[in-house]
């Protein structure tokens, strides 16, 4: 007589099915929310109030002298207007990478929540996913507020601003997915401060969040248009100011997308190397 084994299934009762990775983000997920509820407060300068000083000192400070010039504004635009849609671009950026730089060593080096969830029936797509949809929902939130008080002080005119948050929450996916990468790869924090002066801050400066990239020098300008902040600032820009073409439109999308795609794949294989490998 056969035996049969009492702890097996019958032949007609399904297997439950095992968590596969990249099902579980939201668990990811759901543990960076629960950590920015207890740190949401000391984000408040970096995230809304150093944007809104920019927007004050440089489109209503400096915007004056540069209204009250021969040419009348920037390109025929108000500066303040022409301001505002740049800075709701590199406000992403530096929201991004922030969120990208000490959170990811700190997860995979100091307090360890990588190994966490790493130990947890989390694989490493759900921990790289979750982290950046966190990255993006803290992109979004700043965005809309930035917006917002930009709207109540007449930097901000038209509703095709609207279209300009989801390309500000694709701005940050582009910019932190290749940070995460580089992150992942540090042993510690000195490789963030050549990040910050070396590649953020030049493009935060340079890609024409401030003036238009047309009055760098001929390399300048060339390299400028590259960066994937300039390509940002001119979508966020053109759907502000109503300028944008659909062409146009496309073809920056089509850049931040791809980028973002390749920094995606970029940060699976460096989390995984530095986790597993």
């Amino acid at each position: 007589m056969a035996v049969t084994d009492a702890r097996s299934p019958e032949p007609h009762e399904p297997v439950p099915d095992q968590p596969r990775e990249g099902r579980m983000w939201n668990r990811a997920l759901a543990h960076w929310l629960a950590h920015y509820r207890r740190v949401w407060r000391g984000t408040i300068i970096s995230g809304i109030l150093q944007p809104l000083f920019f927007l004050l000192a440089m489109g209503m400070g400096l915007g004056t002298l540069v209204d009250a010039g021969t040419s009348g504004g920037i390109e025929g635009v108000d500066y303040l207007l022409f301001l505002a849609p740049g800075i709701l671009a590199a406000q992403a950026m530096q929201t991004a990478v922030f969120e990208s730089t000490f959170p990811v060593l700190g997860a995979i080096k100091w307090q360890r929540q990588y190994h966490a969830m790493l130990a947890a029936p989390l694989g490493i797509p759900d921990i790289v996913l979750g982290h950046l949809v966190f990255v993006m929902m803290r992109v979004a939130m700043t965005s809309t507020i930035f917006v917002t008080i930009a709207t109540l002080f007449g930097a901000i005119t038209s509703w095709w601003v609207l279209l300009a948050l989801p390309v500000a929450v694709l701005t940050g996916l582009a910019f932190a997915a290749p940070v995460v990468a580089f992150a992942a790869r540090q042993r510690n924090e000195s490789g963030f401060n050549m990040l910050f002066r070396f590649i953020v801050l030049p493009m935060f400066l340079f890609s024409g969040t401030f003036f238009p990239v047309e009055q760098l020098p001929t390399a300048l300008e060339l390299i400028a248009r590259i960066t994937p902040l300039w390509h940002a600032v001119e979508l966020c820009r053109g759907l502000a100011l109503e300028t944008m073409t659909l062409a146009g439109a496309a073809a920056h999308v089509a850049y931040l997308v791809v980028l973002a795609g390749i920094g995606i794949q970029l940060a699976l294989m460096s989390v995984r190397k530095r986790l597993i490998l």
